[in-house]
């Protein structure tokens, strides 16, 4: 029997060097986890899935308003005794799709754990002209709400734990390297951050294919950019990724960990092996993943 064998792969020829060492190709497919997360598909419906379970485990959450526009609300899944500790999420989705309802997946581990559990919505970027500014404004002013009126839901501002994962970890980076006073807000009121699978520094984001969507200015790149201003961080925090992620959103959580921690403040760089971008996200709300079980240690919560 005659042997067939598969034809070769086409060899790509590489373009001019676009950032490090990649062509313009190399890098749009770097922020691009379709290309590195053949499952994304069916971990998307899995994370709505585990969300619906966490609901009718713990109930439907209350629903507030931190803003005028539609869009502008936060969902409180509460502790089970007063004065507990808050612990805020932003949902990822390259800032253009999810929603908190989507995203409680990681609620019952927090609640569990004795803390309150809150995760917000927010614009989609492209309903406002691309413009990142909006959205980081709009967590910011979601955080203060938080903090404001904690007491109302029984509340310990003084345990603020803000959370994240993908887009939602840059904008995580955002809150954590905010000058809150311009808030009207103690400028260290948050006490730790876990960042995972995030994008600290948007040089590399703005000269890739995201900028189709994404208007970055130089304000957004410098503003948003968390790296560039660690004199703002005041807590310890986890900055993770996994192994199977693109290159660089790995190259971004190593470098945002090594920055801090050359800045002399507490990181720890948590590497998940054999996980993908969307696998992060789940072993994040699991208290025996590797970032779930690191997320509760720091903040001091039950496991």
């Amino acid at each position: 029997m005659q042997q067939v064998t598969a034809a070769p792969s086409p060899v790509r020829t590489k373009g001019p060097l676009v950032w490090l060492d990649m062509d313009q190709a190399a890098l749009d497919d770097a922020y691009d986890q379709s290309k590195y997360a053949p499952n994304q598909q069916q971990l998307g419906r899995r994370r709505a899935w585990l969300s619906e379970v966490a609901r009718a485990r713990l109930g439907a959450p209350k629903r507030f308003a931190y803003g005028s526009a539609a869009i502008e609300g936060l969902d409180l899944y509460p502790a089970r005794q007063p004065h507990a500790p808050i612990v805020v999420y932003t949902h990822g989705g390259a800032w253009r799709v999810g929603t908190a309802r989507e995203n409680a997946f990681t609620a019952e581990m927090f609640v569990n754990a004795g803390a309150h559990f809150i995760t917000l919505d927010f614009s989609n970027v492209t309903e406002v002209g691309g413009n990142l500014m909006v959205l980081a404004d709009q967590v910011r002013r979601a955080v203060a709400w938080v903090y404001n009126n904690a007491a109302t839901f029984g509340g310990d501002r003084e345990r603020f734990h803000v959370v994240g994962h993908s887009s939602g970890a840059h904008l995580t980076g955002v809150l954590l390297t905010t000058d809150w006073t311009r808030y009207g807000l103690p400028a260290k009121f948050i006490t730790t951050g876990v960042c995972s699978s995030g994008m600290y520094d948007l040089r590399p984001v703005r000269l890739s294919a995201r900028s189709k969507y994404v208007a970055f200015t130089d304000e957004i790149e410098q503003e948003l950019s968390s790296q560039r201003h660690l004199d703002r961080l005041h807590c310890p925090i986890i900055v993770s990724h996994g192994t199977l992620e693109t290159p660089e959103f790995q190259r971004q959580a190593r470098d945002f960990a090594a920055t801090v921690k050359a800045a002399g403040k507490p990181v720890q760089l948590i590497v998940g092996e054999a996980y993908n971008h969307f696998e992060m996200a789940e072993v994040l709300g699991n208290p025996y993943g590797i970032t779930g079980h690191a997320a509760l240690a720091l903040m001091g919560l039950a496991r």
